[in-house]
């Protein structure tokens, strides 16, 4: 029987590409979704990936929709938590909500995800957790206090967890995307790509079947020795 993978914003950017190439490899997938259900009803008119709409920043909302899922695919065997937002702002000028949303989102919210599943899986003997992390998480960007905070948090959420989990049979792993070729990208103005792109040594953004590769690998059985790792994949732009 086919394992089960569930992708927080899996509808969209990298989350698409990550629920796409997990259906191709042969799970069965559930991706999750915020709030634009315009592109979500699209994704799964195009995919045939069934969406289900939920905030991970609330933790109610998160046991409740892991429910669904399960009651409809089975038990949770993969978790990707992909969901991500920004409220990008100079440090003296951010507000606290503006700190607030983005750890609720980012941080909490793999928490949020993860803890309802995590007794499954000891239970099963399996289980894959693979957080989308950032370069940002890495070395920090100017504007960005609360989400590279977030980032890195998420970071030292895997390291700590994969040690708990590891006799379990649960790999805990989070991937570092640099800058992806994705809608958000690709929406800025010209100039401002050329700048970025001058700062990736490959010459290039990355794209998003790049990062969901990432995922299907460390997802695998083949995979089950890799855990508490951070993988980078940034074109060489910051190398740790």
């Amino acid at each position: 029987m086919a394992r089960t993978a569930l992708v927080t914003g899996g509808s969209r950017g990298i989350g698409a590409a990550i629920s796409v190439a997990l259906k191709n490899a042969g799970y069965q997938v559930a991706a999750n979704y915020a709030g634009n259900d315009e592109a979500a009803q699209k994704f799964t008119a195009e995919t045939g990936i069934k969406t289900y709409k939920w905030s991970v920043a609330d933790y109610d909302a998160c046991v409740a929709g892991i429910g669904q899922v399960e009651a409809d695919l089975g038990p949770v065997d993969v978790l990707v938590n992909n969901a991500g937002i920004t409220r990008d702002a100079m440090f003296h000028r951010m507000t606290l909500q503006q700190w607030r949303d983005v750890i609720d989102t980012n941080l909490n919210g793999a928490f949020n995800m993860t803890h309802p599943l995590w007794s499954g899986m000891r239970d099963r003997k399996f289980g894959r957790i693979i957080t989308i992390s950032s370069i940002n998480g890495q070395k920090g960007q100017m504007g960005q206090a609360n989400y590279s905070a977030s980032k890195a948090g998420d970071i030292g959420f895997t390291k700590a967890l994969a040690q708990e989990g590891a006799r379990a049979g649960i790999t805990v792993n989070v991937i570092c995307p640099g800058y992806i070729g994705t809608d958000m990208v690709m929406a800025v103005p010209e100039k401002v790509r050329e700048s970025i792109v001058a700062q990736i040594p490959v010459g290039r953004l990355g794209e998003p079947d790049e990062i969901a590769r990432c995922v299907v690998f460390l997802a695998s059985d083949e995979a089950g020795f890799i855990t508490g790792s951070t993988l980078t994949a940034n074109g060489g732009q910051y190398i740790v």
